[in-house]
């Protein structure tokens, strides 16, 4: 692809001969070997980077498999009991899955078969020990045992009663939400089927799982963090070499050609990405609406990546030099010290308890008395990009956030630290925006940055 671009279609003259003509093939070789050489290099860093955490899928599928089973005995049973759920009911049906049921499926099930059904049990006299059953023609793996028997129920919701009844449990917790689409995954079919099946006494019971649901997916484990920390640093390896001469051609290269060479090359590591990549430029020339990269010009990428159900969110910034430039101009690296200045103003503030409303409210009075002009959008990560759990601020509401805004903050949970400043420039005489967005962890007593955050920007010389 870069090829192509790189060596332009007047190189294709008509044929003459003699010294012009094999002077003419020996620089169109000489720049096809040249691209083909950085691109080879840029493979090889890259494929360095990444040696060290993609595994092949076999070895993925044993990994995914064993952060489940670590999940299932370490993180569900002390989530149960926080909530004060006896059982923990998840119904799906086969390509219309509940987006919850993807995160407890096992590495070799992509959906559910035609019903599943999983049932988590808790058992308060076996120090909150929790059982993991399934409910249908087929057995899930080896972390659910399937209790449905056949030959002596006719359908499932006959044995989910029947199961309901042998461990009279006090609620009944199922994945309704009006405030978050991720614990919301029971459809009005199965809602209605299970209540047609209950028992008046147990159908009292039933309640919505959403304190819990959410509780599933914004817990991490250490391991989970482990891996994070490595795709972390792999998000921005390719950051790093998406903007460099390795990639851009200035005055050749436009901003979608480094969304598509982001998109390759993860696709090239095995890996996917959640959400397709956008890379903008800011320049002193605001009539300038050119997306040709250029000297001068300041850049910034989105982008994640995905691996063993992790998501990564990365948002950077990149100066592309003049000639006679070695830094970029001051007014913009003040600029960055700003984004980080509120970013330090935002984790500071982290305290176990504390919702993500009352969070904004307090980081932005602080960074509007220190002078910056901020708007915060931070949110959880997690098995999904945009994961549940603590929200703070959307960048179209900077004052309260229903439902995710008044989730309170747990410890072991990951965020995507998403936050701009607008700031003015002297050199380019306007206002730009510093857009930052870095993936972190809160162990309960501190944030820390999952790989080290931006701090200068990168610069493409």
């Amino acid at each position: 692809m870069h090829q192509r671009k790189l060596i332009n279609d007047d190189c294709s003259v008509k044929p003459i001969t003699g010294f012009i003509s094999g002077l003419i093939m020996a620089v169109s070789l000489s720049l096809l070997v040249s691209v083909t050489a950085k691109a080879s290099d840029n493979h090889s860093s890259i494929d360095n980077i990444a040696a060290d955490l993609v595994l092949s899928v076999k070895q993925q599928a044993v990994r995914q498999d064993e952060l489940l089973q670590q999940r299932l005995d370490t993180v569900l049973p002390g989530l149960m009991a926080r909530e004060n759920i006896d059982m923990w009911l998840i119904i799906s049906r086969e390509y219309n899955e509940d987006p919850i049921l993807k995160t407890l499926l096992p590495a070799d099930w992509l959906n559910a078969r035609r019903r599943t059904m999983l049932v988590f049990i808790r058992e308060k006299a076996e120090d909150n020990r929790v059982l993991t059953l399934s409910l249908g023609r087929y057995d899930v793996g080896e972390f659910y045992q399937n209790v449905w028997d056949m030959e002596k129920y006719a359908n499932q919701y006959q044995a989910l009663t029947a199961l309901i009844e042998k461990y009279q449990v006090k609620t009944i917790a199922v994945n309704e939400s009006i405030n978050v689409g991720l614990a919301d995954g029971l459809v009005a079919t199965d809602k209605s089927l299970l209540l047609e099946n209950l028992d008046n006494i147990y159908k009292q019971r039933v309640i919505s799982a959403e304190p819990l649901a959410v509780s599933w997916l914004e817990t991490r484990t250490s391991d989970e963090i482990d891996i994070y920390r490595k795709l972390v640093g792999l998000t921005k390896a390719l950051i790093n070499d998406a903007f460099s001469t390795k990639v851009i051609r200035v005055g050749q290269t436009e901003t979608k050609d480094l969304v598509w060479w982001l998109r390759q090359q993860v696709r090239d590591l095995g890996l996917q990405t959640w959400f397709q990549p956008s890379v903008s430029i800011q320049r002193k020339d605001i009539a300038d609406k050119s997306q040709v990269i250029k000297h001068g010009d300041l850049l910034h990428v989105d982008f994640g990546i995905s691996y063993l159900r992790l998501n990564t969110d990365i948002q950077q910034h990149a100066y592309v030099l003049q000639p006679e430039e070695d830094n970029a101009p001051q007014g913009l690296r003040l600029a960055l010290k700003q984004g980080n200045q509120l970013q330090t103003l935002l984790t500071d503030n982290f305290k176990v308890g504390i919702d993500g409303n009352t969070l904004l409210k307090m980081t932005r009075a602080k960074a509007i008395e220190a002078g910056l002009k901020p708007t915060i959008y931070s949110h959880p990560i997690g098995p999904f990009g945009h994961n549940a759990g603590t929200s703070i601020g959307m960048w179209d509401n900077q004052k309260f956030l229903k439902g995710s805004g008044e989730w309170p903050l747990h410890a072991n949970t990951a965020y995507a630290i998403e936050l701009n400043v607008t700031t003015p420039i002297p050199e380019w005489q306007r206002d730009i925006r510093i857009m930052l967005e870095e993936d972190a962890w809160f162990d309960g007593d501190k944030v820390e940055y999952l790989y080290p955050r931006q701090e200068t920007l990168i610069l493409v010389k």
